[in-house]
């Protein structure tokens, strides 16, 4: 029943997480700050990506969509119909929290696999997909946390806290637990898929380097982009979660 110390235990656990490393990495120190550079310089590129992206697409509105803009008004309508689906009527206010996460992961996963960060070198480690990184899926977690414990507080006060103690008191410790479980379950699921991903296609090249790595890589692509829709299904789901109460 000890429940707070095992609550600190369980933020402690996702704090220590972000030191975990595969090969070698690049850092900036700057004064007593160190800075991850391969995650930062990644993620840099696709947050251009994405900007630039927009910017040409809708840089002339149309009040007949065509190209570019048709094809965001598409994503956004999908992101809609998704928060929607998840969080219910009162979904407007999150769609641009939702659209961020979801667009931001489903391009870090695919540039894993289109961009080629390799020729780039680096004094040490490599640049690539900036999601491949527990450090960068640690940090998209907590922001979800603090997204559901917001909505629900925002519409419910503090009768919020009561999903804890229903449908039985009981269940008190459990669902404390399950809610500081949430970010690390999020971020050990798109990091080990996308690292994983990245470590076959790498070993099927140096083995086979001609043709079976392709079919691989397509499933990888296939695999990011689900990867992105579960995160973002699931951050949309634990804020309507918190807005309706226990489930």
């Amino acid at each position: 029943m000890n429940v707070i110390p095992c609550s600190i235990k369980t933020l402690k656990g996702l704090y220590d997480i972000s030191g975990v490393e595969v090969g070698q990495h690049l850092y900036w120190q700057i004064g007593a700050l160190q800075i991850h550079a391969q995650v930062l310089i990644t993620s840099w590129v696709v947050i251009a990506i994405l900007l630039g992206s927009v910017i040409i697409a809708v840089r002339n509105p149309q009040t007949i969509p065509t190209g570019g803009q048709n094809f965001f008004e598409y994503v956004l309508e999908f992101i809609r119909d998704l928060s929607k689906a998840q969080i219910g009527e009162e979904y407007g206010p999150w769609v641009p929290f939702i659209g961020t996460m979801f667009l931001f992961i489903f391009v870090s996963n695919w540039s894993g696999a289109l961009l080629p960060w390799k020729i780039v070198q680096l004094p040490h480690g490599e640049l690539a997909a900036p999601t491949n990184d527990i450090n960068t899926t640690v940090a998209l977690a907590l922001p979800t946390s603090v997204a559901y414990f917001y909505a629900g507080l925002t519409k419910k006060g503090l009768g919020y806290f009561r999903k804890y103690i229903q449908p039985t008191p009981i269940l008190l410790p459990i669902n404390i637990l399950e809610d500081f479980t949430k970010p690390l379950s999020l971020s050990f699921r798109l990091f080990g898929n996308i690292l994983a991903d990245e470590l076959v296609v790498v070993v099927l090249v140096s083995l086979v380097p001609s043709l079976v790595p392709i079919p691989v890589m397509f499933l990888g692509l296939f695999t990011s982009g689900i990867q992105a829709l579960i995160f973002a299904t699931l951050a949309a789901a634990y804020i309507g979660e918190s807005m309706e109460g226990h489930h």
